[in-house]
């Protein structure tokens, strides 16, 4: 679970990195269609050999879900796939974000309208920060954030 940014503990292995996110998730935001409520869990899967990440987006028109994967492509680089509710996917690697915080985690992906990076980050209590930016000609421009705090 994440804490502070000096406690957000890796764990083992190639994706030792995401331990700090094991767990259920939940934010309260505000977004262009209102506002949303969303939960994110994260869990190893398949032997350890991948984390799954199942997130919902309860907007009061309706639910958005994404089911994810996270772990090692054919060439041996950390990726995600990605899998919504609407029909559309999205693949990309782990790429770094450090220029968001020291101890920030992101992917990167190629997307129809461009390129896109997901952002995770420790909040200063207990839970992180995660982020969606879309890259343009002055350099990365933020779309999205939430703040989670663990499910109790």
């Amino acid at each position: 679970m994440a804490k502070n940014s000096n406690q957000w503990k890796k764990g083992r292995g190639k994706l030792g990195f995401l331990s700090p996110l094991i767990g259920s998730w939940k934010a309260e935001a505000s977004s262009p269609l209102g506002p949303v409520s969303c939960t994110r869990s994260f869990e190893e899967t398949l032997g350890g050999k991948y984390i799954q990440l199942n997130a919902e987006w309860n907007f009061s028109k309706g639910v958005y879900k994404e089911h994810a994967l996270i772990g090692l492509n054919l060439k041996g680089e950390v990726a995600f796939w990605s899998f919504t509710s609407d029909g559309k996917n999205s693949t990309g690697i782990l790429t770094d974000v450090t220029d968001v915080h020291p101890e920030a985690v992101g992917f990167e992906a190629q997307m129809p309208a461009g390129i896109a990076r997901m952002i995770y980050w420790p909040d200063e209590e207990d839970g992180f920060y995660w982020a969606v930016e879309s890259k343009n000609k002055k350099g990365w421009s933020r779309f999205a954030m939430h703040n989670y705090k663990p499910v109790k």
